[in-house]
C-alpha cells in the first residue's frame, strides 16, 4: 500500500513541472536535448527531441523514428520548459491532499 502511494505522488508531482513556451523558428539553437512541439499549417503536431536544426528544415526523433519538418509547414514551434511555479503547485496540492483528505476518509471508512 505504501509503495503504491508514494508512486501515485510521485506521479501526480512530476506530470506537470513542464509547460511549452512558444519559440521564433530562427531564434532556436542546436542543443540536442531539447524537446519540441511542432504545429503545422495543416493543423497536425508533431513531439520529439531536436536532432538537428538549418535554416530551411527541423529534424525532429521520437521513438526512434525521424522526422523532418521544412520551415515553411511550421504555423507554430514550442520548446518545453521547467516550470517550478507548477512544480511548487503540484508539491503544495499533494500536500493538502494528503493532510486534509486522507485523514476524513481515513475516519469515514473507520465509522462505517
Amino acid at each position: 500500500m505504501r509503495k503504491l502511494l508514494l508512486l501515485l505522488l510521485f506521479s501526480f508531482l512530476f506530470q506537470s513541472c513542464f509547460s511549452y513556451k512558444s519559440v521564433n523558428f530562427n531564434d532556436i539553437r542546436n542543443k540536442k536535448k531539447q524537446k519540441f512541439k511542432v504545429e503545422k499549417l495543416d493543423k497536425t503536431n508533431a513531439k520529439g527531441r531536436l536532432v538537428s536544426i538549418d535554416e530551411n528544415a527541423m529534424i525532429l526523433e521520437n521513438k526512434g523514428k525521424s522526422q523532418t519538418i521544412s520551415k515553411e509547414e511550421i504555423y507554430d514551434v514550442k520548446v518545453r520548459k521547467f516550470s517550478i511555479i507548477k512544480s511548487a503547485g503540484g508539491v503544495l496540492g499533494t500536500y493538502g491532499l494528503i493532510v486534509l483528505v486522507l485523514p476524513v476518509i481515513l475516519v469515514i471508512a473507520l465509522l462505517i
